[in-house]
């Protein structure tokens, strides 16, 4: 198994085309049927996100020894207070931070989602930060600006993100900042985030564990900022 895992590079198609049939069979008794498949994508997908946290833990030192299984999600969704029924997710997503998944709301990470029809991406940074975190981030941008403009301007940054996303954001200055801060749009934001969208071409093919990982490298700075 250990010199599998070593080898395996991609997301391998046969998992991709579960998900898509999933969505398409969205009920207990297709998923029950064709439960050998899901747990064969399973597999697929945290062997892979494995390889992916082993490589990134040699510039991230901190991740070593972090499981897959401590950041992959449940492919149930919670539809207990949800108008959408749905049961079953049709995605495999994995949140890469240290302490594995559950510490997402006090730690920016990686973000690794499989998902048909070219939706699967590389992420990362800080979804929706608690009010503590978030009012220290914004701290942190209000004296440390330049710093946080090195890192969202980056070349390598730029490369795979291109820009940080902007779009989850307060409508007017939060409470504290002129409204003419010179980062007035950044302090704004609710979310910390940077993502790249990945083909299905470019997920099966074995460069895709390379471009995760590159992308990954890139991210780290802001990722060290946000956790700094």
């Amino acid at each position: 198994m250990k010199d599998y895992i070593k080898t395996m590079k991609q997301i391998e198609q046969y998992t991709l085309d579960f998900l898509a049939d999933l969505k398409l069979n969205n009920s207990r008794e297709w998923f029950i049927r064709n439960r050998n498949r899901y747990l064969e994508a399973k597999a697929n997908y945290e062997d892979f996100v494995q390889v992916i946290i082993n490589r990134i833990s040699e510039f991230d030192p901190i991740l070593k020894g972090l499981e897959a299984k401590s950041c992959t999600y449940r492919i149930n969704r919670d539809i207990r207070f949800s108008n959408d029924k749905t049961l079953y997710k049709t995605h495999l997503g994995a949140f890469i931070v240290r302490g594995g998944k559950n510490n997402g709301n006090r730690l920016a990470g990686y973000y690794v989602h499989a998902e048909p029809g070219n939706n699967s991406m590389i992420a990362g940074g800080a979804y929706m930060p608690p009010m503590p975190w978030l009012t220290t981030i914004r701290e942190k941008i209000d004296d440390r600006g330049a710093e946080f403009l090195r890192i969202i301007n980056n070349k390598e940054f730029i490369k795979y993100f291109g820009s940080l996303d902007i779009s989850e954001k307060l409508k007017s200055a939060p409470k504290g900042y002129p409204r003419d801060h010179p980062n007035i749009e950044f302090l704004k934001l609710k979310s910390f985030l940077a993502f790249r969208m990945i083909t299905d071409k470019e997920i099966t093919a074995r460069e895709s564990l390379d471009l995760i990982v590159k992308a990954s490298e890139a991210l780290k700075p802001l990722n060290d900022f946000l956790n700094d």
